[in-house]
């Protein structure tokens, strides 16, 4: 059973994404009303998959850095990492059952 770790400035990033087990990097902001409805599909992959997935979320206000790196251009976005590459993306509002058909080619 894992939990979302909250990373709150981007210095760590670049480390985090190099986990052997592949990473879910989950950009939201505290005005955004659809990462409101997201968040909790969020918590859901963290306690569903955590022993394959680690699960990041990344306030965009505070990681300017990793939001730049990972071309972030709306808000919620998905970036799911595995050993430092960028294997899958998705920007928008997304559903429990497509955020599982996101994640399961890929863990």
């Amino acid at each position: 059973m894992s939990t979302v770790e909250i990373i709150q400035d981007s210095a760590n990033f670049q480390e985090i994404i190099k986990a052997e087990q592949p990473v879910l990097a989950y950009f939201w902001a505290s005005w955004c009303g659809p990462c409101r409805l997201v968040s909790p599909s969020i918590e859901w992959v963290s306690q569903e998959y955590g022993d394959r997935l680690k699960v990041i979320k990344l306030n965009i206000d505070d990681n300017s850095e990793a939001v730049a790196y990972c071309q972030v251009e709306g808000v919620p976005a998905l970036r799911l990492f595995k050993n430092a590459t960028l294997i899958a993306s998705h920007e928008g509002a997304i559903t429990k059952q497509q955020l599982q058909g996101f994640l399961e080619p890929h863990i």
